[in-house]
């Protein structure tokens, strides 16, 4: 592993993030409780966790987001969503860790390769809902619409994206949003978002790694949740990281000089900080009408 590049592919991004969720679940005061992860990022992923600057302590923000879509999935659930469909699942074992209900109908959705490295390390593990696997690969258009017909059969459908748009061209995600609206018939849709500001602070930190490790950081639409609006989209909820990380005591360690400098700047700019990134649940624009 190039020094300089510890990251090879997108895919590799699942082993490091998997690493982020074992040392969470080893913390007396852990947020979550994830006894696959480590398991599943193994020791390519704690080579690319030790690789990446500050590699360790940038586990904040990827744990607050586990955290906070955790909190929105099991309340969706709960308000009636009957099937989940997860994109870009990498190692995602959120089937087996959570209080889930057993007719819960979870679409687990990645390329072949990543499916087949997920199912072998959990072969014998038993998931608490009806977990389904998908080989796929969401940029052929015609095997994206046949796997989002197939989601449509038992709804309301709750969709995930967790760390999957930052990688993709803007006219990617707007495809993939016209389809989940049109095609899934989706009635949330739960993601993680950047904006421009993170992209170019993160061109600064980890750029170098995962531009030559062909996992480049993308899209983060000026316009925020409402780039989502002409696809039949609004959004519902958002969860700023930075808001989130002070709730949830996994603050970075400059955070209190942050805040204290942001009483000296002007609101639009505080404001712009915290939607830097954000943890944001969108509601089909039809679900919202009927309801």
């Amino acid at each position: 592993m190039s020094e300089a590049s510890p990251i090879r592919n997108v895919s590799d991004t699942a082993l490091w993030v998997a690493i982020y969720r074992a040392m969470e679940s080893d913390r007396s005061d852990a947020l979550f409780h994830d006894p696959y992860a480590r398991r599943l990022g193994g020791a390519r992923g704690e080579a690319i966790v030790k690789a990446m600057p500050n590699g360790r302590s940038m586990a904040w923000p990827l744990v607050v987001r586990v955290t906070v879509m955790d909190e929105i999935l099991q309340r969706c659930v709960a308000t009636g969503a009957r099937t989940v469909l997860n994109l870009a699942a990498g190692l995602d074992a959120r089937p087996y860790r959570l209080d889930l209900p057993a007719d819960l109908r979870w679409l687990h959705v990645d390329m072949p390769e990543m499916v087949d490295y997920f199912r072998e390390h959990m072969a014998q593990e038993t998931p608490r809902c009806r977990l389904e696997f998908i080989a796929a690969d969401l940029r052929d258009t015609q095997r994206r619409r046949e796997v989002f017909a197939q989601a449509a059969t038992e709804g309301p459908v709750l969709v995930i994206t967790e760390g999957l748009l930052i990688y993709l061209e803007a006219d990617d995600v707007a495809a993939l949003a016209r389809d989940l609206h049109d095609v899934v018939q989706a009635r949330w849709w739960l993601a993680d978002l950047a904006s421009p500001a993170l992209l170019r602070y993160v061109a600064n930190s980890w750029g170098h790694a995962v531009q030559q490790g062909n996992a480049p950081f993308r899209f983060g639409p000026r316009e925020g949740t409402a780039f989502f609006a002409p696809f039949g989209w609004r959004e519902a909820e958002f969860r700023s990281t930075w808001d989130e990380a002070w709730r949830l005591n996994r603050k970075p360690a400059a955070a209190w000089l942050w805040r204290v400098l942001s009483w000296f700047q002007p609101r639009r700019k505080v404001e712009a900080g915290r939607r830097m990134s954000a943890i944001v649940l969108l509601e089909s624009d039809s679900a919202a009408s009927a309801s």
